[in-house]
């Protein structure tokens, strides 16, 4: 069993690679001199694949089955990451005078591919973990292989700086090195057999997908996992900026965000999986929920220390709320478990909705005034944690 998960934890890792879109804003802001709004079309690119392709690769992979799917999502996003190099982009220093908009169309077009992969990745990850898995062991597997993911993740945000200083190479050698990762995980997928566990008779259609929604438990877990990405990107792009604005924290912002956030949240999942073996799902969800909350109230003081301890809590809080939420659901109805997948990963677009409302309340007041939609986001995972635990199946 831990063989045949191996390449699964390993795809989970390389999922992580599409988080690249968050630091290589300002990165690519500066190697191609774009205006803002330019450079956030990298993120865009990213998380509208996530809106595009969930439902249609749940269907997909519910006809093809999750290994073909699997390999599917790490060959396009090898074939993403492939273009850059080709265009002579693999860390050594380039020259600004001679960037053109074409080489920023290039890494455009990888990021969209890469993405793409990413989605196809979470959309058959999180089922395909639960093939694997022992019985009773999937919720924990699913925290831990989302730990990973988090080290993937973090790559992004600490490469850059690393080899630029140690090595004197661009953040490009990023394209190169998530390449080579990915390469590996394809090789070891295609040489591991994987059985598929029970699946309905009757294959998956948007049409059945879209049905699923008017069942009130799927629709309310489906938006609790709406709303939480949504609360994680618009914390990892507020923190950094409210850090530099009302504590002075400037130039190594990013680095100092990511210890406070992002490393509690990958902290948190590799503990959470280790949790898990002893408090089960529902009660663990209600538990990072009140870590949670508790974070984000923290922030609204004047207090640097009290402030970063809010920080690192929520975090920690964060760290397990997807894929406990992922895993409760498909566990009460395991097999919808593609049609599932596809609807809740498509559900990852709030990363691109919720921030925009964040910005929307910064205008008219100030940047800490906009925390108050992430914790109104917790408070209705809160409240989802609380009827789902009372139900044993998905009821209409």
């Amino acid at each position: 069993m831990k063989s045949r998960a191996l390449p699964v934890y390993l795809a989970f890792l390389c999922m992580g690679f599409g988080d690249v879109v968050g630091p290589l804003v300002g990165l690519a802001k500066d190697s191609f001199s774009l205006s803002y709004t330019m450079a956030q079309l990298i993120p865009f690119t990213g998380f509208i694949m996530f809106g595009i392709l969930s439902i249609p690769i749940g269907i997909y992979q519910d006809r093809k089955g999750r290994k073909y799917v699997l390999l599917l999502g790490l060959t396009v996003a090898l074939i993403g990451l492939l273009l850059p190099i080709l265009n002579g982009m693999y860390g050594l220093p380039f020259d600004l005078s001679l960037v053109g908009k074409f080489d920023f169309l290039v890494v455009l077009a990888s990021i969209l591919l890469l993405c793409a992969g990413a989605t196809i990745l979470q959309v058959v990850g999180n089922p395909i973990m639960r093939d694997v898995s022992p019985e009773g062991a999937y919720s924990r597997n699913l925290s831990l292989a989302q730990s990973l993911k988090a080290v993937g993740s973090s790559m992004g945000f600490l490469i850059p700086p690393f080899v630029a200083y140690v090595f004197k190479l661009e953040w490009t050698i990023l394209f190169p090195l998530f390449a080579s990762l990915i390469l590996i995980t394809l090789l070891i997928t295609v040489k591991t057999d994987i059985h598929e566990k029970e699946q309905k008779d009757v294959p998956a259609s948007i049409k059945s997908c879209f049905e699923l929604l008017k069942k009130p438990y799927v629709l309310m877990m489906t938006l609790a996992i709406f709303f939480y990405v949504g609360a994680e990107v618009s914390m990892s792009s507020g923190v950094p900026i409210l850090l530099k604005e009302n504590f002075g924290v400037a130039g190594f912002s990013l680095w100092v965000s990511w210890s406070l956030f992002f490393l509690p949240i990958m902290a948190g999942r590799f503990l959470g999986s280790l949790i898990l073996r002893k408090i089960e799902a529902q009660k663990f969800l209600k538990l990072t929920v009140v870590i949670s909350f508790i974070g984000i109230a923290l922030m609204f003081t004047n207090s640097a220390l009290i402030t970063f301890v809010g920080i690192i809590l929520t975090g920690l809080g964060f760290s397990n709320i997807f894929p406990l939420v992922f895993s409760i659901t498909i566990e009460k109805m395991p097999e919808r478990s593609n049609e599932l997948s596809g609807l809740m990963v498509t559900a990852i677009a709030g990363g691109a909705v919720v921030p925009l409302i964040m910005g929307a309340v910064n205008d008219l007041s100030d940047v800490l005034t906009g925390f108050i939609i992430p914790l109104l986001c917790v408070i209705y995972i809160g409240i989802v944690s609380v009827y789902s635990s009372k139900i044993k199946f998905a009821t209409e």
